[in-house]
């Protein structure tokens, strides 16, 4: 690889790692004491054989303060284990357990039990999606709704501490909120109506009802793998606002537990996030090996560009673990071997796009 090569992406690295400290910066970030929701707010938790996850999930919800009037609708996608009677079991009146049904044709059950569970709100009120992994702090939903009205938006997704317990997951959960906080200029996106220029997690996803109802809310991304992403993107399209923010204070999420769930999790869906089709994620694993990998190599051989281009990206990474909860030392100098493990992931995904032999909690994936 030529000196001019390793110049030119170590200076990528450098300009990536400068976005990613300028977003540190403008993320929106909630109170540490959020003042009382005024409106109602229905969570809507969608499951699916979550017989181990929905019992902590709820008890963390009901535990929220500054919500006088809280809902939670519990959706049930065709578990087939304890789900249901671990919910039940709350013995809590403002939990409601609502069957979604087999998806319609042209809907993916994810979506679909979303859709189901969004029609139990209220005009007027805030709808907060979570998974059944997902730990919500004692103030997270008032702070939700509070970024909601403080900024004007429609959409805001707090984005959870990954949880990280095996060296698989240290590697790769990181690499989600380092790639918006490098790529996506959040002060730009959030007054911009591109819907391109968003990012969403559909593990804590908070909107105003109407902003979810004029944007025709899940039954707009009904086919979409990545619903989360895509929802977003329907808001914006609708005239909505929608930005991610900081949620590390917020809540937890453990989303994978090792290397094969996170192969089957990241095999469903990676395909479609980085832009659905074969080229565009050779073409998005090429910059990305090209500009995170190539300058540590080239360090390694003696190269004070590729020095440069390798602290870089650790200084982007631990700018975006220190935002956004996750570990920032030693896992950041690992980065090259993120991202490769990354690639391992994508490849995968992309095959399996190919031959069309993606499940899901049991069912086929498009």
């Amino acid at each position: 690889m030529s000196g001019a090569v390793v110049r030119v992406l170590s200076g990528l690295a450098v300009a990536g790692a400068a976005h990613a400290a300028v977003n540190a910066v403008l993320l929106r970030r909630p109170p540490a004491d959020p003042p009382e929701a005024t409106r109602p707010v229905t969570v809507v938790v969608p499951v699916r054989n979550e017989e181990a996850q929905v019992g902590d999930c709820l008890a963390a919800v009901l535990a929220s303060a500054g919500v006088p009037d809280l809902r939670v609708v519990v959706v049930d996608d065709g578990s087939t284990d304890g789900t249901a009677a671990v919910v039940r079991g709350t013995g809590d009146p403002r939990v409601r357990l609502v069957p979604a049904g087999d998806p319609p044709e042209g809907w993916l059950g994810k979506p679909h039990a979303c859709w189901v569970g969004a029609r139990t709100g209220t005009d007027d009120g805030v709808l907060v999606f979570l998974d059944a992994d997902v730990r919500v702090a004692p103030g997270a939903l008032a702070a939700a709704a509070w970024l909601l009205e403080a900024h004007g938006l429609d959409l805001v997704s707090p984005w959870p501490r990954p949880v990280a317990g095996t060296l698989a997951e240290r590697l790769v959960q990181p690499l989600s909120p380092w790639l918006w906080m490098t790529t996506l200029p959040l002060r730009v996106a959030e007054r911009s109506p591109r819907p391109s220029l968003t990012a969403a997690n559909g593990q804590f996803l908070a909107l105003t009802r109407r902003g979810y109802l004029r944007a025709r809310g899940h039954a707009a991304v009904r086919a979409e793998v990545v619903e989360d992403v895509a929802l977003a993107r329907a808001v914006k399209r609708s005239g909505g606002r929608a930005v991610p923010a900081a949620g590390a204070t917020l809540a937890e999420c453990r989303m994978y537990d090792g290397w094969a769930a996170m192969r089957a999790g990241y095999g469903k869906s990676l395909w479609a996030s980085v832009g659905g089709s074969p080229a565009a994620s050779v073409a998005a694993a090429a910059v990305l090996t090209a500009v995170g990998v190539v300058p540590p190599l080239a360090a390694l051989r003696g190269s004070r560009a590729g020095l440069a281009g390798w602290l870089a990206g650790v200084a982007g990474r631990a700018v975006s673990a220190a935002a956004t909860g996750g570990r920032v030392w030693p896992d950041t100098l690992t980065h090259p071997l993120s991202l490769l493990a990354l690639d391992v992931l994508l490849a995968g995904s992309v095959a399996g796009h190919r031959r069309g032999t993606l499940t899901w909690r049991g069912r086929a994936l498009p």
